[in-house]
């Protein structure tokens, strides 16, 4: 017979597995953006300076790159958790809150990132 909590634990891997694929979608969008927009700057004579000049104060490239972060967040904390518990002897609970704790820390620095860029130069 099953037990509630089975039922449960099928639940959240499924949504766990599809939140990994939509993110993954995502972020593939997100990579191929961001790596178009570089190459075309760098081969169109753009240096650094003028590049984050460009990107300062935009809110286009703030949104663009919080959800590129917003992605990341998601999908890198549960490739980690199916890594710690496919190769360590971590319980499930320790291994959810390393996860947690990756996904903040991954939270935290990138969208520091995000604005740091979007005020660069005193745009915003």
């Amino acid at each position: 017979m099953k037990r509630p909590e089975d039922t449960l634990d099928a639940q959240r891997e499924t949504h766990l597995w599809l939140a990994q694929r939509l993110s993954a979608m995502v972020l593939a969008l997100c990579i191929i953006v961001h790596l178009v927009t570089i190459v075309g700057a760098v081969q169109g004579g753009l240096s650094a300076a003028e590049i984050i000049d460009r990107v300062a104060g935009s809110g286009v490239w703030f949104a663009f790159y919080a959800v590129f972060v917003a992605a990341v967040v998601v999908h890198a904390p549960i490739g980690l958790r199916a890594i710690l518990s496919e190769m360590t002897k971590l319980s499930r609970a320790r291994v959810d809150l390393l996860c947690f704790i990756a996904a903040i820390f991954i939270a935290v620095l990138g969208f520091r990132v995000v604005w740091g860029f979007y005020t660069m130069g005193g745009a915003a």
